[in-house]
């Protein structure tokens, strides 16, 4: 079999719902990197809650965060690393129509970039409970741009939040709702999505498109799913991106639906 190059999204995916990597999945990761193939992690979250993931899988090449806007090789230099930002006026303007337009909480953030506002208690997966006074955004402390903005909003305005982006900030950004319980937008820089770091991974590693197989379960993996070779749902998966695929695991998240998947397709023993 030809070296395969492996894309793994994390939440709904890699990890269960306990947000862990099964000792299954770990295992079966590990012998496909043995057998040849490469794994790499292609993911919406910032690198400041992914690396422990790199790390446990025992991982050596780039990852890929903020859903396509970062790549870099944790803890080390890589020459080929990226990272795209948008202007720092947008979060700045959202800053001033906050309460106008629902929000309750918005996060800056970058590779090495922290900074949040919360106007009203959020329990949003991903953020620190509490900030650090190091950590407040405002204009004087937001001194760069940044790669990436989530925004909590009260779910009666998301509609009006999405219109006034698209409005104002259409060529800058994408905007696009989080999947799941919390009425949660997350901005981009235009046009950069999960595929944006795959096709990076795949001149990296010289791997033909057709030996990529990327694994996702949400809306923000469509790009990705779209642009593999083949690309697999998870059984968890949307509607719409199992429509995307050119396959469903049978198992879902919580019960090693990526493993046995790939124990399957690489023909790995059990």
């Amino acid at each position: 079999m030809e070296r395969k190059l492996i894309a793994i999204d994390l939440d709904g995916t890699t990890l269960n719902a306990d947000a862990q990597i099964s000792a299954k999945t770990k295992a079966v990761l590990t012998q496909a990197r043995e057998a040849g193939h490469i794994v790499s992690i292609v993911t919406g979250r910032p690198n400041r809650i992914s690396a422990n993931f790199y790390d446990e899988l025992h991982l050596d090449g780039p990852m890929i965060n903020f859903n396509g806007s970062l790549g870099h090789i944790p803890h080390q230099q890589w020459a080929s690393e990226y990272q795209y930002t948008f202007n720092k006026e947008v979060a700045f303007d959202l800053l001033a129509h906050r309460q106008e337009l629902g929000i309750n909480m918005i996060a800056a953030e970058g590779k090495n970039l922290f900074l949040a506002v919360r106007d009203q208690p959020v329990e949003v997966g991903f953020f620190p409970s509490v900030l650090q006074s190091n950590q407040i955004l405002n204009q004087k402390t937001l001194k760069e741009n940044p790669t990436s903005l989530t925004v909590a909003v009260d779910r009666s305005h998301q509609e009006h939040l999405l219109s006034y982006l698209q409005h104002n900030f259409s060529d800058e950004v994408d905007a696009a709702p989080w999947g799941g319980p919390n009425s949660v937008v997350e901005l981009g820089v235009k046009g950069v999505q999960k595929a944006t770091g795959v096709e990076v991974l795949a001149h990296h590693y010289h791997v033909e498109r057709k030996n990529i197989i990327a694994f996702g379960d949400e809306h923000n993996d469509t790009a990705m799913i779209d642009y593999a070779g083949w690309g697999v749902a998870m059984q968890n998966a949307t509607t719409a991106i199992k429509g995307l695929a050119q396959d469903v695991t049978p198992l879902d998240n919580d019960h090693d639906g990526l493993a046995t998947y790939l124990q399957d397709y690489l023909k790995l023993a059990e």
